[in-house]
């Protein structure tokens, strides 16, 4: 019988911010990996967005759910090009295949994500250049905390 996966808490003010993995976001976009599940492809992440900060373009392989805590967030362009704009405080469901060629944070933003499966970073030509699951996001966060330690 497998062994069941012990339950977890965070407190999420002691924890540090690391920079969120480089060409995948521009401006200074930092990011706590709260949670990753195995055993269901899941990963949950809290984000800090300065203003003018985005996210490479991407697709969602799995759905996402989000909750904007802070600030205001343009999906798919924002409203302006037939997107949404999120305005905190604010919910988002983000559907499987979901595309987004910029994710855009005109002012300071904070939001809560969790991915029911990987992330697909494209380029202009859609070409992947990563593809982001649980256990790319736990390698990633090990790293930057890795890097953290070292430099203390």
């Amino acid at each position: 019988m497998k062994e069941h996966i012990p339950e977890e808490y965070v407190q999420m003010d002691e924890m540090p911010w690391a920079e969120f993995p480089e060409g995948l976001a521009q401006g200074g976009i930092r990011w706590k990996l709260l949670h990753v599940s195995p055993e269901s492809g899941a990963w949950t992440a809290y984000y800090d967005c300065p203003a003018g900060s985005s996210f490479a373009a991407h697709i969602h392989m799995g759905p996402g759910e989000y909750f904007l805590t802070k600030g205001r967030m343009d999906v798919r362009g924002g409203v302006a090009e037939g997107g949404a704009t999120a305005v905190a405080p604010g919910y988002g469901y983000e559907s499987c295949n979901a595309r987004h060629d910029k994710t855009y944070f005109p002012e300071d933003s904070e939001f809560y994500m969790t991915f029911l499966g990987p992330l697909n970073f494209i380029d202009e030509n859609d070409e992947t250049i990563a593809l982001v699951g649980w256990e790319q996001a736990a390698a990633a966060w090990d790293e930057a905390m890795a890097g953290l330690k070292a430099a203390e």
